[in-house]
């Protein structure tokens, strides 16, 4: 299966209880647990193998997108009733954070279900605007658009 079948979603933390820098340094692999919204596990449910996700960090202080981590394995059970988690695994940190204010002011980006649902802690998030946002933070670690550097001039592309 190419990239058709492919979704892409954003899941969202405080800082304070998992940040990015707390994903990168766990061997990048996490389980993604704890959701305790019923349309919010439907989605953490509907997640399938090499999904994408915006690592989004929320909270008063940083409102943005700062990573890319993908699905490694899907929705299981977990403890408590109706409890369950994803494992995801860091891809790759944005190359420059996307703000939620600049995604707002984006008129590519109109209709977002976060900004619909901004309480919602997984959202999906339609190809369009995952290019968007991408384009927006100059795109991501590892999404293969690193090109080589050494014989780089300076200047712009």
């Amino acid at each position: 299966m190419g990239n058709e079948g492919k979704q892409f979603w954003l899941l969202k933390t405080e800082p304070g209880e998992w940040s990015w820098e707390d994903q990168a340094a766990n061997g990048g692999v996490t389980k993604w647990d704890g959701v305790k919204n019923k349309q919010a596990q439907k989605h953490l449910k509907s997640m399938n193998l090499t999904d994408l996700c915006f690592f989004y960090h929320s909270g008063a202080k940083a409102r943005r997108v700062v990573g890319v981590v993908a699905v490694v394995k899907e929705w299981y059970g977990e403890g408590d009733v109706g409890g369950g988690a994803v494992d995801v695994k860091a891809v790759g940190e944005m190359r420059s954070p996307v703000d939620l204010k600049e995604m707002k002011g984006d008129r590519g980006l109109k209709g977002f279900a976060l900004f619909r649902q901004p309480r919602l802690s997984v959202v999906p998030v339609p190809k369009e605007v995952w290019e968007r946002v991408c384009d927006l933070g100059g795109g991501y670690e590892g999404d293969g658009k690193d090109g080589p550097v050494e014989d780089d001039d300076g200047g712009e592309d």
